[in-house]
């Protein structure tokens, strides 16, 4: 069993804290978080880059010269993809489709995982509570100070902290979101991950079935 220090929201150290085993003592399975992590990287991607084909170029639908006699090369359209201005022969398409599809017990075996490794590293940080008794970005950047947390963070809000959200999203590096939209994605591009007690058992509830 990993055994954390736990803070309280100022950043002082309150005692420490045993983190279950279900939810941080997973065994690696590098094939797994690559494989959901690819497929959670591939359905963010947006697919708007275009370009336009043969077919898709305005005008070039007159022959420019006649066949013979000019001595120019033999050409049919002014679209053809090797005169400036015509189609693309290989570039993207606007209905190209990135998603990859990936069944849900694999999702949360992976996050899972993801967030055992980080235990294991030593990359996460208890805290009491994340209720602000005051809703400000200073004070959750003396948090993150006094607990000397400088890199990126990812950090889980349960129900009754939902709040505390509007004080980190000017922070650079940090993001805050609820506990039950944990990815695989988000954990293993965050250096940290900082949770309260509640999120803890959040996390237990919801993922382990």
């Amino acid at each position: 069993m990993t055994t954390v220090n736990l803070y309280s929201i100022e950043g002082k150290k309150t005692g420490s804290v045993d983190l279950p085993e279900t939810v941080f003592g997973l065994e690696s399975n590098k094939t797994l978080l690559h494989q959901v992590y690819v497929s959670q990287s591939a359905n963010r991607r947006v697919g708007s880059a275009s370009t336009k084909k043969r077919s898709d170029v305005r005008g070039g639908g007159r022959k420019p010269w006649k066949q013979k006699g000019t001595g120019n090369a033999r050409t049919g359209s002014i679209r053809n993809p090797i005169w400036r201005g015509g189609g693309i022969v290989f570039g993207p398409s606007k209905n190209k489709n990135f998603s990859k599809s990936i069944n849900t017990k694999m999702k949360r075996r992976a996050m899972l995982i993801a967030l055992s490794e980080k235990a294991r590293s030593g990359k996460v940080c208890v805290i009491e509570s994340l209720v602000l008794d005051e809703v400000k970005t200073k004070k959750m950047s003396n948090l993150f100070n006094n607990v000397k947390i400088k890199t990126s963070t990812l950090i889980g809000l349960s129900d009754n902290e939902r709040d505390t959200y509007k004080a980190v999203k000017n922070i650079e590096k940090k993001k805050a979101c609820e506990v039950e939209k944990f990815n695989t994605y988000d954990i293993l591009n965050s250096d940290f991950i900082m949770i309260s007690k509640d999120g803890i058992k959040i996390l237990e509830s919801q993922f382990i079935k």
